[in-house]
């Protein structure tokens, strides 16, 4: 008995019998079991969250799933993460060629369709697999305000007002759709990206696990928050546990 693809998945330029490019459902697979990514818009802001475990000898302060792009625009990653560096630097020179030839900002779905475009490239050219990440791409426009767009290996690019990738995303963005409202402060959006991440976390006592970043409105600029900032917000959540976690015997 042949399996389902019956070869259709040995080259990325093959449509099966019944349309599907097997090579980019399985780069959506990937994505669908990278670690938590979240991101939510408010009219004073975005906000970007991550679930990011460290290894015991890690230093935390790195931080290898969220990225600035320029200083109004941020993304983070769900899915194979040297991919979203490679994506990400393509981001960061258009970025900047915007600054040198027209001398101000480029637009955060200017970015988002660059990065939609080159996943495009990678799913009907032989030789190449696709890019196995998604991209949560946020930031602060000087005509739009604050946007927030997905990205993912089939080329497609959305706006949302809030949106979560990676594993126990389709719970998350259940809740998300509970719980947001467009009249969101940016403390209220804080909180409401940690509660996605408690909710499917294994770890719902802590914050070292999680990462946080925001781009205010006002100053336009990427911020990365503080572990007591991200407490903070934290002890707001509904999600969160205070007990401890248990001993192992």
């Amino acid at each position: 008995m042949f399996a389902p693809s019956a070869g259709y998945d040995r080259a990325i330029t093959i449509f099966s019998p019944d349309g599907r490019l097997y090579q980019v459902e399985y780069a959506l697979e990937t994505v669908r079991r990278g670690s938590l990514a979240v991101g939510i818009r408010s009219d004073k802001g975005v906000v970007l969250a991550v679930e990011e475990r460290a290894r015991k000898l890690q230093n935390g302060d790195s931080v290898v799933k969220m990225f600035q792009i320029d200083d109004h625009v941020g993304a983070v990653g769900a899915g194979y993460i040297p991919d979203a560096r490679i994506q990400v630097d393509q981001a960061r020179v258009m970025a900047q060629s915007n600054r040198l030839i027209y001398d101000e900002p480029v637009d955060v779905e200017t970015i988002a369709k660059k990065i939609a475009d080159l996943n495009q490239q990678y799913t009907q050219y032989a030789g190449v697999r696709p890019f196995g990440v998604s991209l949560i791409i946020a930031g602060v426009d000087e005509n739009n305000g604050p946007v927030v767009y997905l990205t993912d290996p089939t080329g497609a690019y959305l706006g949302f007002d809030a949106i979560a990738i990676g594993a126990g995303s389709d719970q998350v963005n259940e809740y998300l759709e509970k719980n947001y409202s467009k009249d969101v402060t940016i403390d209220q959006a804080l909180t409401l990206a940690i509660e996605s991440i408690y909710l499917v976390s294994e770890d719902k006592h802590g914050t070292g696990h999680i990462k946080t970043s925001v781009i205010d409105a006002e100053t336009k600029k990427m911020r990365r928050l503080t572990e007591q900032e991200i407490g903070k917000n934290a002890a707001n959540a509904k999600t969160r546990s205070d007990k401890p976690p248990a001993k192992s015997a």
